[in-house]
């Protein structure tokens, strides 16, 4: 019995923190493949990499919550993760497509992206929220980085796509890779969802809405992409709205409670 204890590796609680550990180094593998790919002219699979990195961000924090496996590694490795795969990984990929001709300017436009998202991520990190404010858990500050990270690939995607507007869409990658890159240190508040809740009665509902967009992204995955882009833009606007109507309702709670601790 004292051998198999002696030779028993990994004990289910090693488990429950290597498994979200894993898809976190899974991703950055991705990050890096997908630079690869670019440099190889193989923009598709590189797009392709960066949304499935991207995918694997998601879910590696909720196993990681299911299966209580949540660390401080954990935590720190996912961010520099985000770094690799959603900071430089996709600004590369658009660097390798367009940005490169634009000289000197498209290189600047390339750092200015990966130093912005490492501000943004670092700014996260130190980011604590009052138990008073528990409703802000519900908003970011500023554009997340994987969303910045598909984002800037939009015109791109847009190429790559089926869609044809008749535009030059590659002049206006510079450009937009800069707005992004303002977006992701801005305090604009923006919808999170990890923080959301399902009930039992609508599961059904969300596993129909996996389903629909996991079998959109199979068979139109450039238009899928293109459409969920502008929605999540149109939506920015919206969580400002939202965020400001919440942050009026509370100043105004907090000064009725004070009014009447005065009383």
């Amino acid at each position: 019995m004292e051998q198999n204890k002696k030779f028993k590796l990994v004990s289910s609680k090693k488990t429950r923190y290597l498994l979200p550990n894993i898809l976190t180094l899974a991703g950055v593998c991705l990050g890096i493949s997908s630079i690869k790919f670019s440099i190889d002219g193989n923009f598709s699979l590189a797009v392709i990499f960066i949304l499935v990195a991207a995918i694997l961000d998601a879910l590696d924090g909720r196993i990681a919550r299911l299966i209580k496996g949540t660390s401080e590694f954990g935590k720190e490795l996912d961010s520099l993760t985000d770094f690799v795969s959603f900071g430089i990984a996709p600004v590369f990929i658009l660097y390798f497509w367009q940005l490169n001709n634009y000289g000197k300017l498209g290189w600047a436009v390339t750092l200015l992206y990966s130093v912005c998202c490492v501000l943004r991520l670092a700014r996260f990190n130190l980011t604590k929220i009052e138990n008073k404010e528990l409703w802000k858990n519900n908003f970011f500050e500023g554009v997340p980085a994987p969303a910045g990270g598909l984002l800037i690939l939009m015109p791109l995607i847009f190429e790559l796509s089926n869609i044809d507007l008749k535009l030059n869409i590659k002049n206006f990658a510079p450009y937009f890779t800069i707005l992004i890159s303002i977006l992701l240190v801005s305090k604009v508040p923006t919808l999170s969802l990890k923080k959301i809740s399902i009930s039992p009665k609508a599961t059904i509902f969300m596993l129909l809405g996996i389903g629909t967009i996991f079998i959109s992204l199979l068979y139109y995955t450039f238009e899928t992409l293109l459409g969920f882009g502008f929605f999540y833009l149109i939506s920015l606007p919206v969580s400002f709205f939202i965020y400001k109507n919440k942050e009026k309702k509370e100043n105004i709670e907090t000064s009725e409670d004070e009014h009447e601790d005065v009383l």
